[in-house]
């Protein structure tokens, strides 16, 4: 007789690490809020865009902006040998919802009108090493205009993320989106002379500029500074002269946009690329005002340095004002929940020619735990009206009470569990956080009439209720079963 065979382990239910599950309120907030963001979109004339989750590596290109190496921060196989030898492609999930764009307005040139307004939402994943908040796969929401070289373009950009912070619920006054623009620190640069082949350390420095504010930043342009950890870190090696003008670019914000505008026209001296980069900020100060976006809603702020290694132009930052408690009871500002800016190089790989682009990503994670927050989400997130099974015979006459409820326009389900012990059913609608349960025994349906029961006020009642209340039942009542439909619907309303 042959041995039995090792019995084969049973797999751990476990989510991979850097991954997690979305339930119901989870996915049903984000839906609501995307779909506010998007009519947004729509109204200002963008197009939905899906894209592949999967795309060539050859079509990614260089994956994240702030990794250095090629196919780093992404998942990565080989398909298998083609057909006659040869090895096959190289493929990849998408790591942002930009890449695939660039691919897109390269590969349907000639069919898509220019410029091309299109927003996109969806799951990207990045091989990165996760922590707290900090997962592999996420939600991200991005509208683009490519196509277009005038900063019009990137003006409609940041009021049409104005109105969709406050369509999805963020009120006036609790978001400031924060403007600077690459071409501005260019014209700085080049005016240092000797340090313009410093510019990507100069950059990286500058980058550091909300953690580590003025000081730290110069001196990560001089000689260097120690982390909070003790470790020392390298500085750039300018001479305090030559890193004057980065650190007065830095903090040349004034009372207003017209003082602002003004500090970095002196800041930039006689570069034509700086004057240039100042020029087209004035312009978007303009047009942001004509729309009607005011400066309590949108300013010129050149503290906003993150992603200036990426962008060509103009740069934008979403930062919510408003306080919360962090993890340990401290007061902080939330922070920023979306970004973007004009990248004119992207297209180009695949083209040859210069293809001018600009869009801004919205983070949605942040962007909802803001809102929940605030409690400004789940306002809707309530579970299906449950109608009760006391007769497993008569399924029929519950599933059509289930029908019936549906056809009018109300959520409702039909308890298939074991009908034996009643007390489960409500156990199960209270988990399902039902608004009501509907109850037909075998004297019920003699009589023609439904028990239609409130388990919110029902709830409400046995929180505080004495025993003689809770014995008269104020939260069920009886109607005709003609009647079964206006009565949950008064109840709802």
């Amino acid at each position: 007789m042959a041995k039995d065979q090792k019995k084969q382990p049973r797999p751990k239910a476990d989510t991979p690490k850097g991954f997690r599950d979305y339930f119901g309120a989870d996915v049903t907030e984000r839906k609501q809020m995307l779909d506010r963001i998007a009519e947004i979109y729509h109204r200002h004339g963008f197009d939905p865009l899906e894209t592949s989750a999967v795309e060539t590596v050859e079509a990614l290109g260089k994956f994240l902006p702030d990794v250095d190496r090629p196919n780093a921060g992404v998942f990565a196989w080989q398909e298998a040998e083609v057909p006659g030898g040869g090895a096959g492609d190289w493929l990849a999930l998408r790591y942002d919802l930009t890449a695939p764009l660039a691919r897109v307005a390269a590969q349907f040139r000639n069919d898509l009108p220019s410029p091309y307004r299109r927003y996109a939402m969806g799951p990207v994943w990045r091989n990165e090493k996760p922590g707290p908040g900090r997962f592999r796969q996420f939600y991200q929401c991005d509208a683009d205009t490519v196509g277009s070289a005038s900063v019009a373009a990137d003006a409609e950009i940041c009021a049409m993320l104005a109105d969709a912070l406050e369509h999805a619920g963020i009120r006036r006054g609790d978001y400031l989106i924060r403007i600077n623009n690459r071409k501005v620190l260019n014209g700085i640069i080049e005016a240092m002379g000797a340090a313009a082949g410093l510019a990507d350390d100069i950059l990286r420095s500058i980058d550091k500029f909300d953690k580590v504010g003025e000081e730290g930043v110069r001196q990560l342009l001089t000689s260097g500074r120690k982390d909070e950890s003790g470790a020392f870190i390298e500085g750039v090696g300018l001479a305090p002269e030559q890193a004057a003008p980065v650190l007065a670019f830095l903090t040349s914000k004034g009372a207003d946009n017209a003082g602002t505008l003004a500090n970095l026209r002196a800041a930039v001296g006689g570069s034509a690329s700086g004057a240039e980069g100042v020029e087209e900020l004035a312009q978007i100060s303009d047009m942001l005002a004509a729309m009607g976006v005011g400066e309590d809603r949108a300013i010129i702020d050149p503290s906003i340095v993150r992603g200036l290694g990426y962008y060509t132009g103009p740069v934008f930052e979403a930062e919510l004002t408003f306080e919360i408690l962090d993890d340990k009871g401290r007061r902080r500002q939330f922070g920023s929940v979306a970004g973007g800016g004009r990248y004119d190089g992207l297209v180009e790989r695949f083209t040859g020619q210069k293809v001018p682009a600009t869009g801004v990503s919205i983070g949605v994670d942040r962007l909802l735990a803001a809102l929940r927050a605030r409690g400004l989400a789940g306002t809707d997130a309530q579970g299906p009206v449950v109608v009760t099974v006391m007769d497993r015979d008569r399924m029929a006459d519950y599933q059509a009470m289930g029908a019936e409820l549906r056809a009018a326009g109300i959520r409702a389900e039909v308890y298939l569990g074991n009908p034996k012990n009643f007390g489960n059913q409500l156990k199960y609608a209270d988990k399902r956080q039902s608004p009501v349960a509907i109850i037909q025994g075998g004297d019920e349906a003699a009589r023609g009439v439904v028990q239609v029961k409130d388990l919110i006020l029902g709830a409400r009642i046995a929180a505080g209720a004495s025993h003689e209340e809770w014995k008269a039942q104020p939260a069920q009542t009886e109607v005709p079963r003609a009647d079964l439909v206006a009565e949950v619907r008064r109840i709802l309303e």
